[in-house]
């Protein structure tokens, strides 16, 4: 029988049940672990190591969970949180590991014809230049397809908020990925 994550996480809450812990983990982060390297552009080291911290400070702090919410958005509610304060330190050094990967993204030549891949990269450096607040809201509402409610909850953000970041991040995305539009089109 398999066990619920509330199963599990009331395991884990009562006895510091690590073996529990284990496959919360096992079940939630490969997708926490794409999300986060979406949004650091796809800088894995980063993103691992962000992953990483999300579920130490979850384990850490599980018994501060609510069920009024998702697991995985708890969790990502965690993760946003590990990536702003990354950035904000990263931007206090002067030095983002965002842009680095972004400037050695666009070095990297590309040959032959377009792709599903060249597409990828392309969306990947499109979502770049979205502001983060934004670029999150789009991840997790395009990619993640969560409710607004749930970006909401994630973001601790309000839902007009939500709203207006997926309006403009959808019309941005569209500009800046026109010349895809265009190729499609002949």
């Amino acid at each position: 029988m398999v066990a619920t994550d509330q199963a599990l996480i009331e395991r884990v809450a009562a006895n510091h049940c690590r073996d529990s812990f284990s496959i919360l983990v096992a079940r939630h982060q490969s997708d926490l672990r794409y999300s986060l390297r979406q949004m650091t552009g796809w800088d894995e080291a980063l993103a691992d190591d962000l992953a990483q911290e999300t579920f130490i400070k979850a384990f850490q702090a599980i018994g501060s969970y609510k069920s009024e919410a998702k697991f995985s958005s708890w969790l990502y509610r965690i993760a946003y949180n590990q990536m702003v304060s990354h950035f904000r330190l990263a931007r206090n050094r002067e030095v983002t590991g965002s842009e680095e990967a972004l400037t050695s993204a666009t070095e990297t030549p590309v040959s032959g014809e377009l792709s599903q891949q060249e597409l990828h990269q392309d969306l990947a450096r499109a979502m770049q230049q979205l502001p983060s607040q934004q670029r999150m809201v789009i991840h997790l509402y395009l990619h993640r397809q969560l409710t607004h409610q749930e970006i909401c909850t994630i973001m601790e953000i309000p839902l007009g908020t939500v709203k207006t970041c997926i309006t403009r991040g959808k019309a941005k995305l569209r500009e800046l990925l026109s010349s895809w539009q265009n190729e499609e089109a002949l």
